[in-house]
């Protein structure tokens, strides 16, 4: 690990506070379910070769990693100009009651959109996020079809989303392997857009909220991208990482501490830096890894 060892970083975030993700809300089809085996998966983002894979393509639930898709489709249309980055988000009632992480709108007011995206990458703000979805898509419900038919535009054939913001629901799922597309998909399609990712903190109405992701600044290269936790999804995270010229792409899903998962992750990262690293022998899918 570049400037800091695993078993130093692994003692590090023991002491950390452990909400991340922002999805925390849980429903009753939730409580009693835990989630399944860990799946993990490390792509060299250039050459899209799979250097490790462990249950890539086992059904999760994404948690907050639903985010990146609320703000991929966020960034084409500020791409396209069917909104403007100066644009007033609407709050509206069902917005404004969504469960922590919240920034704790209010029904009736506005937001900058500029607020938003931070918001979403870094706090993982659900109340943000559903006003965004509706400003978008009109209803939350119709923003998620449009969020499941970009996944399959994607290539992400095993992914489908009920909601925005990953909130628990027995529509959503992913697997490691789409998730890794998406994010790809992110660098390649907004890679100005993306440094949003690597924001380490967002100061609204005097509240400090720091980003849940605990590498930043602490494993060499990494430059986001986005965390997440239910109770039937586990600890998720989605990150990646360049040094040089070499980019790679890590997740981990489903692990059952946010030590554990930010561990692992760590160590993933590094083995994509290594000289010695070889591609599982994979045949990359179209649209896919």
């Amino acid at each position: 690990m570049s400037g800091i060892s695993v078993a130093r970083f692994a003692r590090g975030i023991m002491g950390l506070v452990a909400l991340c993700g922002g999805a925390v809300a849980q429903t009753a089809e939730a409580r009693g379910r835990s989630p399944g085996p860990v799946s993990e998966l490390l792509v060299n983002a250039a050459t899209g070769r799979v250097l490790f894979a462990t249950l890539a393509d086992a059904p999760h639930r994404p948690a907050s990693l639903t985010k990146m898709m609320t703000l991929y489709l966020l960034f084409d249309a500020l791409d396209e100009g069917r909104v403007s980055i100066n644009a007033a988000v609407p709050v509206s009632r069902n917005a404004a009651r969504q469960p922590a992480s919240r920034l704790g709108l209010v029904a009736g007011t506005t937001l900058p959109l500029r607020t938003a995206i931070a918001a979403m990458a870094v706090h993982s703000a659900n109340d943000v996020t559903v006003a965004v979805a509706e400003l978008l898509g009109g209803t939350e419900r119709d923003f998620a079809n449009a969020m499941s038919l970009k996944a399959r535009q994607l290539g992400m054939t095993r992914t489908r989303f009920a909601n925005a913001t990953g909130l628990t629901n027995a529509g959503n799922e992913t697997t490691a392997r789409d998730m890794a597309t998406l994010a790809h998909a992110l660098l390649r399609d907004h890679p100005r857009e993306y440094a949003v990712f690597a924001t380490r903190a967002l100061t609204w109405r005097a509240h400090r909220y720091v980003n849940h992701d605990h590498l930043l600044g602490r494993v060499g290269g990494v430059d986001g991208i986005k965390t997440g936790y239910t109770l039937d999804a586990g600890y998720n995270i989605a990150t990646s990482a360049k040094r040089g010229g070499t980019r790679v792409i890590a997740v981990v899903l489903g692990e059952r501490s946010v030590q554990a998962r930010d561990v692992r992750v760590a160590n993933l990262v590094e083995l994509g830096f290594t000289p010695f690293a070889r591609p599982a022998p994979m045949r990359r899918r179209r649209g896919g890894f």
